[in-house]
């Protein structure tokens, strides 16, 4: 038996079938017919949509990140860039005396 892969499926599709969901005039199983997706899955997507609204007028958005997790995540990435500095030139260096 041939395993079968996932597919994935970008937001702009996911909002399409959601807002259609929505919108009410098809049911479910008309939905899951046209676009190929297990009508639990668009009612898994609808409920998310559902969850997520309230916070979409709120002012904020979820992208922007606090100062100390923007920190956390910033440190170790500028100790590597160090750490690959120091070793560029340790490199350049090994070049010219070669």
């Amino acid at each position: 038996m041939a395993k079968s892969t996932r597919r994935v499926h970008d937001a702009q599709f996911k909002s399409k079938v959601v807002l259609e969901a929505l919108k009410g005039h098809k049911t479910l199983a008309q939905l899951s017919s046209d676009y190929g997706i297990h009508a639990t899955q668009i009612t898994t997507w609808k409920q998310q949509a559902l969850e997520g609204l309230p916070t979409l007028f709120n002012g904020q958005t979820n992208s922007v990140l606090s100062a100390q997790d923007r920190e956390e995540i910033e440190a170790p990435l500028f100790q590597q860039i160090g750490q690959l500095k120091v070793e560029n030139d340790y490199l350049k260096k090994k070049l010219r005396t070669s």
